[in-house]
């Protein structure tokens, strides 16, 4: 039996103050995860020669799209682990521990010393920060899912959108940031 805390938006279905809030939890959570994953895609070039430098580019870029490829892989595994915590412990709780345990690593690949610095312990550390992000963005693909439905039962339709939204938002902003760096 599935059992969830009082604190589960879920169990608040129909009240509108808790629905709006768990509508822009759901898409906070969304632009934050997936603005990390667009930026890293964009900045793979740079990510490659400065964590998996070779003599030919291709290879450097190669590998920083495998870092990247491994965060996905883990993706499937967040859910489960998440799923399990929000069935547990609530959506929200699951939710804001997806969150959590995205900027944690986002922080430290901001600080991550690069190959040059450290040497192949900083492809590593870059490799398992990724994997710790996956895990993350796993679990809160669904979890923001499900907390918008569940929320939105006054507002049909929404919850597809809100969803949405948070994954285009970020799209759109981390294109943007690379923009304006200079190549």
């Amino acid at each position: 039996m599935i059992a969830a805390s009082r604190q589960d938006p879920m169990l608040e279905r129909g009240r509108p103050e808790l629905q709006w809030r768990a509508i822009l939890a759901g898409v906070a959570g969304n632009v934050m995860e997936w603005y990390d994953f667009s930026v890293y895609g964009y900045f793979a070039a740079v990510i490659g020669r400065r964590f998996f430098p070779a003599e030919d580019p291709i290879v450097s870029l190669l590998a920083a799209f495998g870092a990247f490829a491994a965060g996905l892989f883990m993706r499937p595994f967040g859910s489960l682990v998440f799923g399990h915590i929000g069935d547990k412990m609530g959506r929200k709780a699951a939710l804001t521990a997806s969150v959590a345990l995205m900027a944690v690593p986002t922080f430290l690949i901001g600080l991550l010393p690069t190959y040059e610095q450290i040497g192949p312990i900083a492809s590593a550390l870059l490799v398992l920060l990724r994997l710790v992000q996956g895990l993350s963005v796993g679990g809160e693909i669904g979890t923001s899912f499900i907390l918008s439905f569940w929320s939105s039962i006054r507002h049909p339709g929404i919850e597809g959108f809100s969803a949405a939204l948070g994954r285009s938002g970020s799209t759109a902003a981390s294109s943007r940031v690379r923009q304006s760096v200079p190549r």
